[in-house]
């Protein structure tokens, strides 16, 4: 009897191959004032974008851009950092059909990145001089339901 398992060549294949930033800035314009106020009770403006781009057949870049700024939350104009960061990674996506494509580029590649931008950002705060700044986990999911949830509905 023929083996019944499909050629090694058709099977789905989908990793990471590189990470990397493309764009890092850290600053504390208030320092070191801010470092002697009694009360730092942080409020976080946070924005987060993913861009992705086709690199060949196989290989797509896909980036996490985030810009957070921390104000002390007791006096909004004390700025105590910014930090803005774009982190991308290479994946390579083979033999994936084309309907899957989006989804993968949109929730599975950034699920996979976002830990790693995470700790560098939290690692940036610390040399900076703060105390570790944590951001939440992301649910990539939702983004992309809403974001196609929102493309039906215009």
């Amino acid at each position: 009897m023929a083996d019944q398992t499909p050629d090694q060549q058709d099977l789905p294949i989908f990793r990471m191959q590189k990470m990397f930033i493309k764009d890092f800035s850290f600053e504390s314009p208030n320092a070191p004032k801010v470092f002697l106020a009694r009360n730092q009770d942080p409020k976080v403006d946070f924005n987060l974008q993913l861009k992705n781009q086709k690199l060949d057949d196989d290989h797509s870049e896909v980036s996490i851009a985030i810009t957070a700024k921390v104000l002390d939350k007791n006096n909004e104009d004390s700025v105590m950092f910014i930090v803005e960061i774009e982190h991308a990674a290479v994946f390579l996506m083979k033999n994936i059909p084309q309907e899957h494509h989006a989804r993968v580029l949109a929730v599975d590649c950034p699920l996979m990145l976002f830990p790693f931008t995470r700790q560098i950002v939290c690692q940036a705060a610390v040399d900076g001089g703060f105390m570790p700044f944590l951001m939440e986990p992301i649910n990539f999911i939702a983004l992309y339901d809403n974001a196609q949830r929102q493309q039906k509905d215009s």
